[in-house]
């Protein structure tokens, strides 16, 4: 069963460019080495609050990746340009 890793941060305005372009290398470098990352959904909600959202075709697979998170360059560089997170890990339980 699928499983998510959900990320809650506010981006500066003045970051948000900055901050899509280390995403997205951040996504392609992850993917590489764990292929069981199947999508990534960003959302900017209306009261400014960044939900990230990552879906994995298993938590072992999820597990794999966040102890490899060390090895991920772009990671702390991405965050860096994010204040107030929060992350949660689920299990997908119902899908329509």
């Amino acid at each position: 069963m699928s499983v998510v890793r959900s990320h809650r941060y506010r981006v500066a305005a003045a970051d948000l460019e900055e901050f899509l372009a280390r995403r997205s290398s951040l996504i392609a470098t992850v993917r590489e080495g764990h292929p069981g990352l199947t999508h990534a959904v960003l959302v900017r909600m209306e009261d400014g609050v960044y939900t990230d959202t990552w879906r994995w075709e298993s938590a072992a697979q999820l597990g794999a990746a966040l102890a490899a998170l060390s090895t991920f360059p772009e990671a702390p560089l991405t965050m860096a340009l994010t204040v107030d997170a929060t992350a949660l890990n689920g299990q997908v339980v119902d899908e329509r």
